[in-house]
């Protein structure tokens, strides 16, 4: 029997799977630092989700008691030191096949919302405004192109909902090559070519201000970008700019730098739609996440 810690909100179905397999489950849910390094060393297994953060200091600590496994809920991993948990031997695995669909459809959405003004013609309806020729020259996604920067499995979901809406897609992916109806390009031509863009990868060193002010520069004037991937991944003050400039018509965002995004001047913008990092926020996606986290941890300790 192993002791597993819940330290983000998990479906209450996943938790009875993995008491069903023996294990004793204690839920403890918006620890501090301090508060995780003094529980974690008591527990054979940690599950999180993205609001919980696993730094060194935290590993090394449990690693000295009996953790031998973080599961995370979804798919980053950027909130969990992965080469620390490697060297102290403690295992780490995701669920990334679980909320693909809901991750692309919320991007489907904001490139929707974006292209039509959805978020200001709502807002002005509320107000008992009719602006109806303010609103009435949004963008099709018929006939234009999608740029992907990432084409793993959320960034492919996206493709056949956008290849639905008659839309030409194009992607950027070092690791991955040419994928039937859509074509690998680098991302200076991505970044010329398309008419929308949505980022797909995760955040790390390599992928830091991926979309800089030299990118948004070399871009078709109207774009509208997406990033529904992780914080980060965007220079948030360069796509404010952007769209300040009109060089972007409006952008579609679902994750920030700094997290909760209070006060964030780019999440207040007029021309931005944003959302509070709820891409795997379905409550189909949360019984599959869930199912998934189950089912590793009862694998692991069997």
């Amino acid at each position: 029997m192993a002791r597993v810690l819940i330290c983000d909100t998990v479906a209450q179905d996943a938790l009875d799977a993995i008491r069903k397999g023996g294990h004793e489950v204690v839920e403890k849910v918006g620890m501090s630092v301090d508060e995780l390094m003094e529980t974690a060393p008591q527990f054979d297994a940690l599950v999180v989700r993205g609001a919980t953060k696993v730094r060194k200091p935290v590993l090394e600590v449990a690693a000295k008691g009996n953790l031998k496994l973080i599961v995370r809920g979804g798919v980053g991993l950027d909130n969990i030191d992965l080469d620390d948990a490697a060297a102290l031997g403690i295992s780490v695995q995701n669920t990334p096949a679980a909320s693909s669909v809901a991750v692309a459809e919320l991007a489907m959405a904001h490139l929707l919302a974006c292209s039509r003004f959805l978020g200001p013609a709502n807002c002005t309806m509320k107000n008992g405004e009719w602006n109806k020729k303010a609103y009435g020259k949004g963008k099709e996604l018929w006939n234009s192109t999608l740029g992907l920067i990432g084409f793993g499995r959320i960034s492919k979901e996206v493709a056949k909902r956008a290849k639905a809406f008659g839309m030409n897609v194009i992607f950027f992916d070092p690791f991955i090559d040419d994928e039937e109806g859509a074509r690998k390009v680098d991302l200076d031509t991505l970044c010329k070519e398309s008419d929308f863009i949505s980022l797909h990868i995760p955040h790390n060193k390599e992928t830091h201000y991926l979309l800089d002010a030299p990118q948004f520069d070399m871009m078709k004037d109207g774009v509208i970008v997406v990033n529904c991937a992780r914080g980060g991944t965007v220079n948030e003050a360069a796509l404010l700019e952007a769209m300040k400039s009109g060089k972007v018509f409006a952008a579609g965002v679902d994750v920030y730098e700094e997290e909760p995004a209070k006060g964030n001047i780019l999440a207040e913008y007029e021309k931005t739609v944003a959302t509070p990092h709820i891409g795997a926020g379905s409550a189909a996606a949360s019984k599959r996440v869930g199912a998934e986290v189950a089912r590793k941890i009862n694998e692991f300790f069997e």
